[in-house]
């Protein structure tokens, strides 16, 4: 923080940490309160920061740490939250604001408890999928009862995260986590209008610019592509590494290169979807991209107004071999990176000759997109078919905290 101030980290948003803060016993809420000024940010990061605040959303465990009174650091939930814009015209900006929390725990009160429900994905394969699930890294204390999953282990951009495979069905796993490590790992969407210092955004009623976003969990990053639909980058081998993928509603045709908006359904640590839309003539599309933690690909759901031939595949050719009875398809060789990519679909389709699926005469196209890391040596829960079954059994997540 600038001038010498210590920060709080409330969830995605980092603010400056004043001399007070207020609680009140028996229920030990907590009320902070703040200014952020340009300078020293930007413009662009102190609207950043005012929509953030007020993007907040209640009734779900976020975390809190702080520079200067550490002992503050623990779970919370937001009750409250307003942030005031004044400008002084090309002079000072500022953001007063006011959080108002009630606490949950600290690290040492309460686990966290992911509710993973539902069940496997609806396929053509007669697929069960694997039950998997990524807490943030440096969690401990991984609980789901008198069974025990396996796990195996992924190189973020983060850090190490563990993934647990195969988890018992009807288990509801609870674990701990200090409150500086919750976000390490986690699935973000960010404003990248000024790439040198893009903008994390909280919450779902925030503006996204249609073609200046990234979304990302250190595995995987997904933005738009001049050339392209969309450039899907795996991290492997310490660096980020890119491959371009078309989506279109007109089979080989015509693929999207652009998007007219774009528009935030659920911003959580555990997940975000991004949904893109474009128009056509007449109607739109629109393509709802899925990131989840710990993913080693990103989830695709296609529509159009009419039955059309939909279609997700590299944009250039890249020599594959088919599995579509099986439900993807995979490249055949390891590129100059040492990986493969590996995509598919929860339904029966066809294999673009450039590598991915297209389907005739629909309006959905389910899809996934991602990376054998490792390529022919990739390590188990990284090969493509492992990456299948673990599309199909993506179950809905949602996290609370509950008493130790």
């Amino acid at each position: 923080m600038a001038y010498g101030w210590g920060s709080i980290q409330l969830s995605r948003i980092a603010l400056r940490e004043t001399f007070q803060v207020a609680e009140q016993g028996g229920d030990r809420n907590l009320n902070i309160t703040g200014q952020e000024s340009m300078p020293p940010l930007t413009r662009l990061q102190l609207v950043g920061v005012h929509d953030n605040i007020n993007g907040l959303e209640a009734q779900q465990p976020i975390p809190a740490t702080f520079t200067d009174k550490p002992e503050r650091n623990g779970y919370y939930q937001v009750t409250a939250c307003s942030s005031t814009m004044n400008e002084w015209k090309n002079e000072v900006l500022t953001a007063d604001w006011t959080i108002a929390l009630d606490r949950l725990g600290s690290v040492g009160e309460v686990d966290l408890q992911s509710r993973l429900t539902g069940v496997a994905r609806v396929n053509d394969f007669a697929l069960t999928g694997e039950r998997w699930h990524a807490p943030p890294i440096s969690h401990f204390g991984y609980y789901t009862g008198a069974s025990n999953p396996t796990t195996m282990t992924r190189a973020t951009a983060d850090g190490t995260m563990t993934v647990y495979r195969n988890v018992p069905a009807g288990a509801v796993p609870r674990w701990g986590c200090d409150p500086t490590n919750y976000l390490k790992g986690r699935v973000r969407c960010t404003d990248t209008t000024t790439p040198a210092t893009p903008i994390e955004l909280e919450g779902t009623q925030r503006a996204v610019p249609a073609t200046a976003w990234a979304l990302s969990n250190g595995l995987v990053n997904v933005t738009p592509s001049a050339s392209a639909s969309l450039d899907v980058q795996a991290y492997t081998g310490g660096a980020w590494r890119s491959k371009l993928w078309n989506v279109s509603v007109a089979g080989s045709g015509a693929s999207i290169t652009s998007w007219d908006s774009a528009s935030l359904l659920r911003n959580d640590p555990e997940q975000v979807i991004l949904r893109l839309t474009k128009s056509l003539s007449p109607g739109r599309a629109t393509l709802d991209l899925s990131l989840r933690r710990g993913a080693r690909f990103v989830e695709g759901y296609l529509q159009s107004g009419s039955a059309a031939t939909l279609a997700a595949y590299r944009s250039t050719l890249e020599t594959n071999t088919s599995f579509a009875a099986s439900g993807y398809v995979t490249a055949t060789a390891n590129d100059a990176d040492g990986n493969r990519f590996a995509a598919g679909s929860a339904r029966t389709f066809t294999a673009h000759t450039n590598g991915g699926i297209t389907k005739a005469a629909v309006t959905a196209l389910d899809f996934w997109v991602g990376v054998v890391a490792g390529g022919g040596s990739a390590v188990s829960g990284d090969a493509a078919l492992d990456l299948r079954n673990q599309y199909i059994a993506c179950l809905p997540e949602a996290t609370y905290a509950v008493r130790r």
